[in-house]
């Protein structure tokens, strides 16, 4: 991971596991990692890629946005399911995810296990599709532990 290689063979990295754990820290880290070492990458919040594809498709600057993420290396999709979709933003998000597959890489950070994604996109059909695309060229990486923000609270808990 230290050098990016995954990105070379167009694989993906699931970084699942509770909050405060360092998946987004990581993803973070790869992701300026890889541009270091020429690769194109974005960086979302999954919803704020989800209000971002709903707003091009309003403005008819779709095309053109799909456009450039179709020119990336990298697409980190931070924060996976903390908010769940309506349907014609999960077409929209299965639809960058598709285009992913077999040609560009992915990170997704997530606290939710495959079987609960179903709760994010509303439609068996849809999650079982997109589950099969990201999981065949992937790899997981599960963290573990206490949320490192609540034990450095200044709050005590």
């Amino acid at each position: 991971m230290k050098t990016a290689a995954f990105i070379n063979k167009k694989e993906n990295l699931i970084l699942y596991g509770p909050v405060g754990t360092g998946k987004t820290h990581l993803a973070t880290a790869i992701g300026v990692e890889a541009c270091s070492r020429a690769k194109k990458v974005k960086f979302y919040r999954t919803a704020a890629l989800v209000n971002q594809l709903l707003e091009t498709k309003r403005t008819g600057e779709l095309k053109k946005f799909l456009k450039q993420l179709k020119n990336l290396d990298l697409l980190i999709c931070d924060e996976w399911g903390y908010i769940p979709f309506e349907k014609e933003g999960s077409q929209l998000l299965f639809q960058v995810i598709s285009e992913c597959y077999e040609k560009k890489s992915l990170i997704i950070t997530t606290n939710l296990e495959f079987s609960k994604w179903n709760s994010i996109f509303y439609d068996e059909k849809l999650t079982s599709a997109l589950i099969d695309r990201v999981i065949h060229h992937s790899h997981l990486l599960m963290f573990t532990g206490s949320s490192y923000r609540l034990r450095h609270s200044t709050i005590n808990c």
